[in-house]
């Protein structure tokens, strides 16, 4: 068993829906859905273009995958997460828009977002007790070679290279695109997303992922409110 710490929309939330439909499946009850017809992608194409973001359902990393450490409970995580979660304010993100990241696409901020940095920040180092040290293949799978010196550091003492000041917000929509389909998929994005895109975020709340065994789908375990209201709601 392994957990992550993301951020994602209620269930009841459009942006989760909308996402639900793109990627192929529901976070929340697993469940598999119809993705939408999109000019110029077969739909297998589609349903390999978004295999990866599909398997660890809609979401923002805040604290990427992780075993618990040795004589820690998910019991205790969950009590942290309620506790943590109750002391936090809530906020938006004034504008998040449809974004390209190397050869993938995704939901971004459309500019610096300071209390964004810091919430993230605070989750990495509040929550560290509760993980595992990396195995060494679980440290050669993110190509260490290919990090810089800083995101190397941060891979070895924290888990995950891309903390503090490598962060960087996303919701993963794509797995990696061809050039070639580079327009067609931006296009898809800009309708599907159309609702959102440009729009204010708001981070109401904190998720625990799960995944059951290696390689499996992650779903929501528990979604938590900041601010200390309706603290803890079970998927």
């Amino acid at each position: 068993m392994r957990y992550a710490l993301y951020f994602t929309p209620a269930a009841s939330d459009e942006l989760a829906h909308a996402a639900a439909r793109w990627l192929g499946r529901d976070a929340f009850s697993g469940a598999t859905v119809t993705q939408p017809t999109v000019p110029g992608f077969a739909p297998a194409a589609l349903a390999a273009l978004t295999a990866d973001p599909r398997r660890y359902g809609f979401h923002a990393t805040l604290k990427a995958p992780f075993a618990l450490a040795e004589g820690r409970t998910e019991a205790e995580l969950v009590a942290e997460l309620a506790r943590f979660s109750g002391e936090t304010a809530a906020f938006d993100i004034p504008e998040v828009v449809v974004g390209r990241l190397g050869s993938f696409f995704a939901l971004v901020p459309g500019a610096d977002c300071e209390p964004l940095q810091a919430f993230a920040g605070e989750v990495v180092r509040r929550f560290d007790r509760f993980r595992a040290p990396l195995s060494s293949a679980d440290i050669a799978r993110r190509k260490p070679d290919e990090l810089s010196s800083e995101e190397r550091q941060n891979l070895v003492q924290w888990g995950y290279p891309y903390v503090f000041d490598t962060f960087r917000f996303h919701m993963t929509l794509t797995g990696r695109v061809p050039e070639a389909d580079t327009p067609a998929m931006e296009q898809a994005l800009a309708r599907h997303f159309a609702d959102f895109d440009g729009q204010p975020l708001s981070i109401t709340g904190l998720a625990l992922f799960c995944e059951p065994s290696r390689g499996a789908d992650f779903t929501v375990h528990s979604l938590f409110s900041l601010g200390g209201t309706a603290n803890r709601k079970i998927a």
